[in-house]
């Protein structure tokens, strides 16, 4: 099962794609991205991500091409590519330049979209939860690099995830500078409580999840209370059941914060519900009703 790379209008495998030393992507993490994911060969939730790149693109003021030229592209790169399943990853860089930090020094803006073969995480971790730390490196401000842009500067992930596998964590949960739970380094975070579903509120800085705001519905359809509020660490260690969200991962049972135990550290019982309404959306977009 290959690997394909869209570059400038070319395909590429893993050994041949290249881009030049100079683009501001690679210098200065200068770029916006989408990820997700296929199902019997169809994108998941493609028309949300690629707004969400384009309103990206738009805050950090990079011009982007018009859509019909990104989706021409990836339906080429999935079809060259030819696996049942892929993950995706849709990436604009504001292209490459003179050395220097001033955004007018970049030619123009570069594609580049990845297809390879979707990997799921390891299935003991949704039968059996997964574990998470809340860590001391602290989300970016919204007067910085604001969360809600997906862009290419991840460095305040990377140092938060390191943080969490060092206390032999699987997911890095972050808090705000104020002290309030936003988000995990590649997820969203959600807690039940008596059954009542609560996330952080997106106010409090973090990236509107395309996941999260599909379980959110799901979630909303099928008759749950739902709460985004600003939410402590302890309202993490104190709930009933925890849970993240992702566009690979969907959904997925978290059992310990901490080292500690969450409830009887075993996943719940609307973790377990929400985990099954999402694989029906999912059995949904593979045969195209959704």
């Amino acid at each position: 099962m290959p690997i394909r790379i869209y570059v400038d209008g070319g395909l590429f495998d893993e050994k041949t794609a290249v881009i030049p030393v100079f683009d501001r992507g690679f210098l200065y993490g200068d770029s916006v991205y989408e990820v997700t994911r296929t199902v019997g060969g169809k994108p998941v939730d493609l028309e949300p991500h690629l707004s969400r790149l384009e309103r990206s693109a738009e805050a950090i003021m990079l011009p982007i091409m018009p859509r019909p030229v990104i989706m021409n592209a990836l339906a080429e790169t999935l079809s060259a590519a030819g696996n049942p399943d892929s993950y995706i990853r849709v990436i604009v860089t504001r292209g490459a330049g003179e050395l220097g930090l001033d955004p007018d020094l970049a030619d123009k803006p570069r594609l580049i979209i990845v297809v390879k073969p979707l990997k799921l995480p390891p299935g003991d971790l949704y039968r059996d939860g997964a574990s998470i730390a809340i860590v001391g490196v602290r989300r970016n401000l919204r007067r910085a690099v604001d969360p809600a842009v997906k862009s290419g500067n991840y460095l305040n992930n990377i140092m938060a995830f390191a943080e969490a596998k060092r206390a032999g964590a699987y997911e890095s949960i972050m808090c705000n500078a104020e002290g309030l739970v936003v988000e995990g380094s590649t997820s969203n975070i959600f807690a039940v409580k008596d059954r009542v579903i609560r996330t952080p509120a997106l106010e409090d800085g973090l990236l509107d999840g395309i996941t999260r705001r599909r379980v959110l519905q799901i979630a909303c359809d099928a008759g749950y209370a739902l709460e985004q509020v600003h939410m402590r660490p302890d309202d993490l260690r104190l709930a009933d059941e925890l849970f993240l969200t992702s566009s690979v991962r969907g959904v997925m049972p978290v059992v310990r914060v901490d080292g500690m135990p969450v409830k009887d550290a075993r996943p719940g019982t609307v973790t377990r519900e929400l985990m099954a309404l999402y694989d029906q959306f999912l059995a949904r977009v593979a045969v195209g009703t959704l």
